[in-house]
């Protein structure tokens, strides 16, 4: 054995003991704290923080806000910036769904964008690529969403742009200045982890209700990816080919234009991708605080149990975010195009120039055909009544009811309530060191100690039951999830075919709206735990499952050839080979699904919670920005504390398989 093979196999000394004791004295200690809690001997003060000893965070944040706010002039220069980003969103407004603004051109009919689409997707990947960017925008026409998704878009192409230079610029003086990139890492670790209700209520004070606000909170929700593959794009460039650039004679600005950024192409069009995913998603959600758009007609429905209608604007934010995915994945594929000198001009634009003769044919088409240029609701194809009555009947049949019923009766009070109950009445400082336990066995001393210096904060933040009960929403939910998922897995990964089906079903379910998975939850389980916890299972199984697949379809054949000529049965090899040396993958699928988990729990709060979620959607009715914002700094803290737990472990895995430098 090696010495860093002996080092790892023993356990991280802390103070002389190793991490495995440690974990071991932190969970004798939380046991005893709780058998004294039980047995009504601990004092108070150990059970729950009084009020006296919280200090008052959100009314120091306030002061501070609003010295910022009134007195430095934030409030002002935010408004007088909300004028020329309005003057961009109408520009868009007017010209994809008709907003009576300045350049008044608009509305582009439907047609005329769908074709010079099917153009660009043919162009960046094929005529696959062709069919589904032109079947996205042919389905929304067709099924009377037109103007809605033209709404969303205009401020996704205004969010998408910004977000991409400013995260390419701080991204850029990140990776020149080193101490810079150092202060930056944990604020964007933070803004990762951020409930997106924390986003909404400051662009809502500083930028106003409606698309503005939609779409600063937009863009600040999607930097984060930006700066970080700038940065490791840039950090990966070769030291030859920097060599070879200077050699050249090229200056400063040179070598960034012409050397560091085509060398990191691939990592910042991933970021790209990634800005536009993002986009996507805030941009919908952002109807919670007046954006206009696919987002604010799905909690309309919602709001009235239109599980039909609800279906149909799912499907068409699932389209357009698989079209941009694919389409952006494409591009960053996409080698640059050569042409030998004396290339006709119109030869090497060829593409540019049919999308845009076809955009100008079928907008002068429009003009004579009606259809063409808009699709009303009673020329659209919806079946979004059809499809409400014949959910209600569905629900409505007796053994739906009795299975649903009984699962309710069975997983509310014999499941979700006891666990609940049950982490409520830990002492605080019990789950406290639980959670320390859970760092020093996994990952070593410095995670333990960080998770628990961050549970410590959310206990001082004076919202401990509260986080508690989110807590137990994101355990229930990501437990189930690995019980259901995990199987699921396994199976699919045996063969190819079953892999690609599986891994499409998750790709299709990440992609839907996160608080679509709210209404059948509502409307099977009522307003329940099992309901919540339903909607959050849904989305917390799909990294569990994609990971997983990927993980065992990654196993060296030889080391699975060798388990079958050692006469290892299918069983076995999975259970000593394939699952082992998957585990670091699987990690990263659990602490995937942890993060979803503690996204969605915010969305249930549209259910009617009582945990943090709940708490942060009533402070977007309000203007008090300490309070919101240490309830998201709650969330964050806890998501913290098991990513940096569960993915120290996985690096620590994979250096022990030989699989890690």
């Amino acid at each position: 054995m090696s010495a860093a093979e002996h080092t790892l196999s023993k356990p991280t000394a802390f103070g002389g003991l190793g991490r495995q004791k440690a974990a071991l004295i932190c969970v004798a200690a939380a046991i005893a704290l709780t058998i004294a809690q039980y047995a009504g001997v601990l004092p108070a003060v150990l059970h729950r923080l009084p009020e006296t000893a919280i200090p008052p965070f959100a009314d120091w944040l306030d002061i501070i806000f609003n010295f910022i706010k009134d007195d430095l002039g934030l409030l002002t220069l935010t408004r007088f910036l909300t004028e020329g980003l309005e003057w961009i969103l109408d520009v868009t407004g007017n010209l994809l769904f008709g907003r009576r603004r300045w350049p008044y051109l608009g509305p582009i009919p439907w047609a005329a964008i769908a074709a010079a689409v099917t153009v660009l997707g043919y162009w960046l990947g094929g005529w696959r690529m062709s069919v589904l960017a032109g079947g996205t925008f042919l389905w929304t026409a067709l099924i009377g969403q037109w103007e809605l998704a033209m709404q969303t878009m205009s401020v996704l192409v205004v969010a998408a742009p910004m977000a991409f230079v400013i995260g390419l610029s701080l991204g850029i003086i990140a990776w020149k200045y080193p101490a810079f990139e150092r202060t930056i890492k944990p604020i964007l670790a933070v803004l990762q982890t951020l409930p997106f209700f924390t986003y909404l209520l400051p662009a809502v004070i500083f930028f106003k209700v409606g698309p503005t606000a939609g779409a600063v909170a937009t863009v600040v929700y999607a930097i984060p990816p930006m700066i970080l593959m700038t940065i490791l794009g840039l950090q990966k460039v070769s030291p030859e080919v920097v060599e070879a650039g200077k050699m050249s004679g090229c200056s400063r600005f040179q070598m960034l234009r012409h050397v560091y950024i085509p060398s990191a192409r691939t990592e910042i069009l991933v970021g790209v991708n990634q800005v536009i995913m993002l986009c996507l998603a805030m941009v919908v959600l952002t109807a919670f605080i007046g954006m206009p758009g696919l987002g604010a007609k799905l909690l309309e429905m919602m709001g009235s149990f239109r599980l039909g209608r609800s279906f149909e604007i799912g499907i068409t934010i699932v389209l357009l975010a698989v079209a941009l995915d694919r389409m952006s994945k494409a591009w960053v594929a996409k080698q640059p195009e050569h042409f030998e000198k004396g290339t006709p001009w119109w030869k090497q634009h060829r593409f540019a120039l049919i999308g845009l003769g076809v955009f100008v044919f079928f907008y002068i088409l429009a003009q004579f055909i009606p259809y063409l240029s808009e699709i009303g609701r009673r020329q659209s194809l919806s079946m979004g009544r059809e499809i409400d009555g014949i959910m209600r009947t569905f629900l409505a049949l007796d053994w739906v009811r009795a299975i649903t019923g009984g699962m309710r009766v069975f997983f509310n009070t014999m499941v979700f309530i006891p666990f609940r109950n049950f982490l409520l009445s830990l002492p605080t400082p019990a789950l406290i060191l639980m959670v320390m336990a859970f760092g020093f066995a996994l990952a070593g001393r410095r995670q333990a100690m960080l998770a628990g210096l961050f549970f410590s904060l959310v206990a001082l933040s004076g919202w401990w039951d509260r986080a508690v009960i989110t807590l137990y929403s994101v355990l229930a939910a990501v437990i189930l999830a690995a019980l259901i998922g995990l199987p699921i897995a396994v199976l699919a990964a045996r063969n190819e075919r079953s892999a690609k089906r599986v891994l499409l079903a998750c790709d299709t379910a990440q992609t839907f709206p996160s608080f679509v998975y709210l209404l059948p939850a509502i409307m099977l389980f009522g307003i329940t735990d099992i309901a919540v916890i339903f909607s959050i299972l849904i989305f917390s199984t799909v990294p569990l499952v994609r990971y997983t697949i990927e993980g065992l379809r990654t196993v060296p054949l030889e080391i699975t050839e060798a388990a079958d000529m050692s006469g290892a049965t299918r069983m076995q090899k999975l259970l000593t080979v394939q699952i082992p040396l998957a585990f670091p993958t699987m990690a990263v699928g659990f602490n995937q699904a942890i993060m979803f988990a503690f996204f969605m729990v915010i969305i249930a709060a549209f259910i009617g919670t009582q945990d943090l979620g709940q708490e942060l959607q009533r402070t977007l009715a309000g203007t008090n920005l300490g309070t919101n914002f240490v309830l998201g700094i709650c969330v964050s803290l806890m998501a913290l504390s098991f990513d940096l737990i569960i993915m120290k472990w996985a690096s620590l895995r994979k250096q022990q398989l030989g699989l890690e430098a």
